[in-house]
């Protein structure tokens, strides 16, 4: 347990230098090899005009879970495709996302990333494909 402590904390400064993610918000909650959870509050300055939650900030927070797990073995990579679906709109306080490797290969891996909201609505899935640097 205090090792997976130690980890997270590592990771968390190592990313802290990925800015526009960070000052958005977006945390690492939990890092695993086989799942990765990063959370982001809604702050004011996320929302679109009309009240919501921009695109680009869900997207933002998807793509840092992506990051986090793509460079998890400690390969450097990099995507070379993503795709994203807005299912709804919240009515939370935070998004919550969740990536998982769908496929890990030599130099490629697959990966799926669900973001609900803090009360368990479903906003978007991301789909990504990375490129290891071996």
């Amino acid at each position: 347990m205090e090792s997976e402590i130690i980890e997270l904390e590592k990771l968390r400064e190592n990313y802290k230098n990925d800015r526009f993610a960070t000052e958005a918000g977006c945390v690492i909650i939990k890092a695993t090899a086989e799942e990765v959870i990063c959370e982001m509050p809604i702050k004011e300055g996320l929302l679109n005009a009309h009240g919501g939650v921009m695109g680009g900030a869900i997207f933002t927070l998807a793509d840092f879970a992506f990051a986090v797990a793509s460079n998890y073995a400690g390969v450097p990579s990099v995507a070379i495709e993503c795709n994203i679906r807005y299912y709804s709109a919240t009515k939370g306080k935070k998004l919550i996302a969740t990536c998982v490797a769908d496929k890990e290969g030599r130099a490629l891996g697959h990966y799926t990333v669900e973001i609900t909201d803090d009360l368990g609505k479903k906003i978007a899935g991301y789909t990504a494909i990375a490129f290891h640097k071996n």
